[in-house]
Order: C-alpha cells, then structure tokens, then sequence
C-alpha cells in the first residue's frame, strides 16, 4: 500500500438508485491502485426512495466523516446534495446530479422541493469548485439510468482530485461488472469525463 493525501468522500442518493453500488465501484478502484481505503455505509439499505448515506475514505486513519470533513461531496440526487452539504469542508469538491427522484415526504406534498437554481445557489455559499451534471440523462444515453452513477464517478475521477485518473475506473469496470452490464457502464464512463470538461 503506498503513502497518500487523506481524501475523505461523502456519498449520497435515493434507495434504489444504485449509490451503494456506485460506493463499493469506488472503493475497489482504490484499493486496485494500491491505496488504502475504507468504505462504509452510514444510512445503508434505505428502502427504494429512502436516503441512502455512503463514505470512501482514502488513506485515512478514522472510518468516519464528520460536518465539515468531507473534501468531496457526491451527491447522485439534488436534494440529498443539499442536506449533505454539511459535511462538506470549506472549498470542497461538489459533484452532482441535477434531475430530483423526490423523496417520499415530497411526493406526497408533506415537503416543498427546491428548484436546482437553488440548490445551486446554496452549493456556492459553501464552495466555488462545483459540476452539475444531468447524470440520469447521461445513464439513459449510455443505455441505462443506472448507469448515471458510473457517469459522475468518471467525472471525479477527471476532476483531479483523486490520485489516479477515469482509466483506474474502467479498469475497475472490466474487472468488477458482470460482461454484460460492461459496455453500457464504459460508455457511461465516457460520457460523463466529457460532461466534466464541457
């Protein structure tokens, strides 16, 4: 295992979205470059539409992230975006989607949806290095929703904030994917490097 800068992310999305998924892809691409890496869910399992909460911590010590912590915010769903935002330390790095998947209390009219003007708008009074990407239509392009999540995982690893760059994660892609989810994934991962430097 080689020596490198703590990096601590904080994920988040909506159950059924596939963030889990997208969380455990991440930290085998870590750990496929000889780094160490902790990865762990701190709401996991949440029902299809429930908040779903993960972290990969690269090189770090504690297995945690506190408010204030995170270097990168991945945020597969606005909304949860916005209420990670706490963990987010001043000037971090915001990667997120821009299409809603309303949770349950919204859907129902028990809670107001805020516009993605907005939650950009609050994503700035925290940090100025922010990508908004429409990651579900990028999953779509590529040949399934799904597959947004690998599109925003591409996009973090262009950013250059990661010791390894998007060819880390299509190896992981090729080593880790069923054959057959495999094109639709690289195709993604492409994709979404590209939304990244657009």
């Amino acid at each position: 295992m080689r020596d490198v800068t703590p990096i601590k992310i904080f994920m988040t999305g909506v159950g059924g979205q596939g963030t889990l998924t997208a969380t455990t892809l991440l930290a085998k691409t870590v750990l496929a470059q000889g780094l160490p890496v902790t990865s762990g869910e701190i709401h996991g399992m949440a029902q299809r539409g429930g908040v779903v909460e993960s972290t990969v911590l690269i090189g770090c010590k504690s297995p945690k992230i506190g408010h204030g912590e995170a270097d990168i915010l991945l945020g597969f769903e606005p909304m949860e975006t916005l209420r990670a935002l706490p963990y987010l330390k001043k000037g971090g790095l915001v990667l997120s989607a821009t299409e809603f998947m309303p949770p349950l209390a919204v859907a129902m009219g028990k809670q107001a949806c805020p516009s993605i003007d907005e939650v950009k708008a609050r994503v700035a009074e925290c940090t100025s290095e922010a990508y908004f990407m429409d990651s579900q239509t990028i999953g779509m392009e590529a040949g399934a929703v799904q597959a947004g999540n690998v599109a925003l995982l591409a996009a973090l690893c262009a950013s250059g904030k990661l010791p390894f760059g998007p060819e880390a994660l299509e190896a992981a892609i090729k080593a880790n994917l069923p054959a057959k989810l495999q094109p639709v994934n690289l195709k993604a991962l492409e994709l979404g490097v590209k939304a990244l430097s657009s």
